[in-house]
């Protein structure tokens, strides 16, 4: 894994830490058109659309992490088209911990949310 890609630690089970350090793979990662926004999460894990999973963010240089709850709304399998990422993408929940990831990542994208470069699901 190279030092631009999303690092991910195992937790326990529905719960993966994440941490994103550049602008370029939190844009590939995050998912603007969820309502209330989303991320897309390298994992070779199984998942199941609906489940429920629970995220601790690390964005960029900020030591604190955001805990951040969701559900799984998108599953990219092993040798998908493409050559695309396997993962999964999480839509954040309707609450406090959902509105400042998403209003965290969204102030760090700023002007990029508007970019049509391609990303890890469009």
């Amino acid at each position: 894994m190279d030092e631009s890609s999303p690092k991910i630690q195992p937790q326990r089970p529905g719960v993966l830490s994440l941490s994103i350090r550049e602008r370029a793979a939190l844009y590939a990662a995050y998912m603007p058109y969820l309502k209330g926004g989303g991320l897309f999460i390298p994992t070779t894990k199984s998942y199941r659309l609906g489940d429920e999973v629970f995220v601790l963010l690390s964005l960029m240089d900020d030591p604190n992490k955001i805990p951040v709850a969701g559900k799984v709304v998108w599953i990219t399998p092993a040798g998908a088209q493409g050559s695309k990422t396997q993962g999964i993408g999480i839509q954040f929940a309707a609450d406090e911990g959902g509105t400042v990831a998403r209003n965290k990542i969204e102030g760090l994208l700023g002007g990029t949310l508007k970019s049509t470069r391609p990303t890890h699901t469009i």
